[in-house]
């Protein structure tokens, strides 16, 4: 049940697991909310970023339904930060702005040869599949290369064998206890059939006739605390290569915030150094990535905004 309505109007940049929960908590507390999404769909990670079998149905945006479902909360989707509205704008025309924008820009992977056949982002990969009417719509090589340590790659590579690829190979540059993916998620990718080589970094694309045909990858080892490579190379089979080296900030209008190691940083309670700007989720300087951890910034961001508006 929402508290009767105060007046103040909150902006909110992102509608993932963090920006749906300050809403949906601004919103109780009798506050209008207006929320900008940059894609189609509000979910974020719901939406787009889980593997599609991992999801059931529409859960993603039945979950979106009930959380609006409280009132006070106008959606506005294909508006993206920086290019439809800036900062400075969203502080001048609301009384609070928060930002839960994820992270929307892949790292960038420099091969020599990436041009030479098909190099696709994990995300995006992902994105496509979760938004797909038809599964076997979707193209997929029969020898997939997936770059990366975490559960993205987990994710893309288990989707790919789901797809029909014959052989899926994860590479990673330094040891197994370093994968970021959980010893589950890494039963979970053998299990269905992909392999996972660690201490090896792709170096080069090979082709012929403008068809991807092999990596080239450095053999690398850990010296002295230091990863390096060795001297040696080997050639991986391949038709299409998959990028998932994590994630960045987007070019994202942010207007002078204070940044520490590329992530918005904030107090305990989410306040930027912008005193009417709020962040949480995963831009977030010393977010764990975490679903559970986003929405609780967002609840945690709620009450502080609030005691802010109404004076508390």
């Amino acid at each position: 049940m929402r508290k009767p309505a105060t007046g103040r109007q909150i902006a909110v940049v992102g509608a993932g697991p963090a920006g749906l929960s300050v809403s949906h908590y601004l919103a109780r507390l009798g506050h209008q909310v207006e929320l900008f999404d940059s894609r189609a769909k509000l979910g974020g990670l719901n939406e787009y970023g889980l593997a599609a079998y991992k999801m059931t149905g529409d859960f993603a945006s039945r979950e979106v339904g009930w959380l609006l479902s409280i009132g006070g909360i106008a959606a506005r989707c294909n508006h993206r930060l920086g290019r439809d509205f800036s900062l400075s704008q969203l502080v001048a025309e609301y009384d609070a702005v928060f930002l839960g924008l994820g992270l929307q820009a892949v790292k960038p992977l420099v091969l020599a040869g990436e041009d030479a056949g098909p190099v696709m982002d994990a995300v995006d990969f992902i994105a496509e599949l979760r938004q797909a009417e038809r599964l076997d719509q979707i193209a997929v090589g029969r020898s997939v290369v997936i770059v990366g340590g975490g559960m993205t790659a987990v994710d893309a590579a288990v989707q790919c064998r789901k797809l029909g690829a014959r052989e899926v190979t994860i590479l990673y540059r330094r040891g197994p206890s370093q994968l970021s993916a959980s010893l589950e998620e890494q039963r979970w990718a053998q299990i269905n059939g992909v392999n996972i080589r660690c201490w090896a970094s792709p170096k080069s694309l090979l082709a012929e006739q403008g068809q991807l045909h092999a990596v080239r990858c450095a053999v690398t080892a850990e010296r002295g605390g230091q990863l390096v490579e060795t001297g040696e190379y080997f050639e991986l089979a391949a038709d299409l290569l998959i990028k998932a080296v994590g994630q960045q900030l987007g070019p994202d209008d942010l207007e002078g915030l204070v940044l520490q190691d590329g992530r918005i940083l904030t107090d305990f309670e989410g306040r930027t150094s912008h005193p009417r700007v709020w962040a949480g989720g995963d831009c977030r300087f010393g977010s764990r990535d975490l679903t559970v951890e986003a929405v609780e910034h967002g609840k945690r961001a709620a009450f502080a905004i609030d005691a802010y508006l109404m004076g508390a």
